[in-house]
């Protein structure tokens, strides 16, 4: 039996979320969650496509992100994730390097942005 037209998109939609969590599960989510107030060895990522860079509270963020003057939407997040020390050199993401794939990160910030 063939799926109606309608359900279609839904399937679509429900992969790419699958397959954004999972990238986010595999590359990020040894240090970081995205439960508001859930901080791990990293911060919560809970809204964080807006959010001003090192300014959750409760969070005790490296002086370099706390003075990294950006605020976090697709791109910036994208650079980021890629290579971290280029964006806010004296970050504290160590050992995390930066994530190559593009398409992995494309995924990733497709999720994060959901999580609002």
């Amino acid at each position: 039996m063939l799926s109606s037209p309608s359900a279609l998109p839904q399937a679509s939609q429900d992969k790419e979320a699958d397959s954004g969590q999972q990238a986010f599960n595999n590359a990020c989510r040894t240090c970081h969650m995205v439960r508001e107030g859930d901080n791990r060895l990293g911060p919560n990522l809970h809204k964080i496509v807006g959010r001003k860079a090192g300014s959750l509270p409760n969070y005790a963020y490296s002086s370099a992100m706390k003075e990294a003057g950006l605020v976090w939407d697709e791109e910036k997040l994208d650079r980021f994730i890629a290579n971290p020390d280029q964006v806010v050199p004296g970050n504290s993401m160590k050992p995390f390097g930066g994530l190559s794939s593009s398409d992995d990160r494309k995924k990733i910030i497709a999720f994060l942005a959901r999580q609002q």
